[in-house]
């Protein structure tokens, strides 16, 4: 029998929609794990190890020895307020905290992590949660992205692309989505600055 619920639960996650919303994955995804209908991918797998501090062995019920995993050496990152046009992200002062992230991870690009502001990507995101992003220049549909409009603060949106244009979609109901047409993306601009990886609740 794995320890998917047994472990969630250890962690504070009371519910299974509260890990997949850690995860960027949907809450059938967490409970067939917890069935043992199916397992993770290797990178969520993994994850889930790192979160937990156990082997992919333990996790998967292979063995009931609760050997710690030896926890990787971590990254420490900054935790923006806010991301304006302009300024390079290592420039940027308004730093409100610090998080950490794998050394593994930190060797596979460059991440910075932003405070949340607003209640537009509700209930995913809330206002003060931490989400981790990796700095790039595009993202593909259906990604959350970190992006900068007209030269405004950074907003966190759900990206749909389409041949004239792209979309930011708000997760929260009570907001419009926005679109911008190929034109004012060069001339706004409409920029992507990072893809969000990870989201650190704030509880």
């Amino acid at each position: 029998m794995n320890h998917f619920k047994e472990l969630r639960l250890k962690h504070g996650y009371k519910s299974q929609q509260d890990l997949a919303s850690v995860l960027f994955v949907n809450q059938t995804a967490v409970s067939q794990w917890e069935r043992g209908v199916t397992i993770p991918s290797p990178p969520i797998l993994l994850k889930l190890c790192e979160m937990y501090g156990v082997t992919t062995d333990y996790l998967l019920g292979r063995t009931d020895e609760k050997k710690e995993r030896s926890r990787e050496k971590g990254v420490r990152i900054p935790v923006l307020g806010c991301v304006q046009a302009g300024i390079p992200i290592e420039a940027i002062e308004d730093i409100v905290d610090y998080e950490e992230i794998p050394e593994s991870m930190a060797k596979n690009g460059e991440y910075f992590a932003l405070q949340v502001r607003g209640d537009s990507m509700e209930p995913k995101f809330s206002e003060g949660d931490v989400v981790i992003v990796r700095k790039q220049e595009s993202a593909d549909d259906g990604d959350i992205a970190v992006v900068l409009v007209n030269g405004n603060e950074a907003t966190v949106k759900k990206i749909k692309r389409r041949m004239d244009g792209i979309m930011l979609i708000p997760n929260n109901p009570s907001y419009d989505p926005m679109f911008y047409s190929n034109q004012e993306i060069a001339t706004l601009p409409v920029a992507i600055i990072g893809r969000v990886v990870e989201l650190r609740a704030k509880f």
